[in-house]
């Protein structure tokens, strides 16, 4: 992977932490950062266990994303593919919210 992929992911992920609440972003934020990688690997993998259990209460399928933006961080192969998937998405959200605002709801 190259360091324009890396850059790129981070870009978009710096996009995503401006969109989220304060005590949000600020945990994201920390769960980015190098030292916190024996912290962030393991409660990848747990949220992607707890994603593959969203029939439970509390648990949801939003928790296999977060898992795997967690991971992507630390394993070179993730990168791309969760790179592309947070590129539709947003372009997909952004899509939605002009539709919305075109018909006044």
């Amino acid at each position: 992977m190259s360091d324009r992929e890396v850059e790129r992911l981070e870009r978009q992920l710096q996009r995503i932490e401006k969109e989220l609440p304060v005590r949000a972003a600020r945990t994201l934020r920390w769960l980015r950062e190098p030292s916190s990688r024996w912290v962030r690997i393991p409660v990848g993998i747990l949220a992607i266990i707890g994603g593959l259990f969203s029939f439970l209460p509390i648990l949801g399928i939003w928790m296999l994303p977060l898992g795997l933006l967690l991971l992507a961080q630390d394993i070179p192969p993730l990168r791309r593919p969760t790179r592309r998937a947070l590129l539709w998405c947003e372009q997909w959200w952004l899509k939605r919210k002009r539709k919305r605002m075109a018909n006044g709801t």
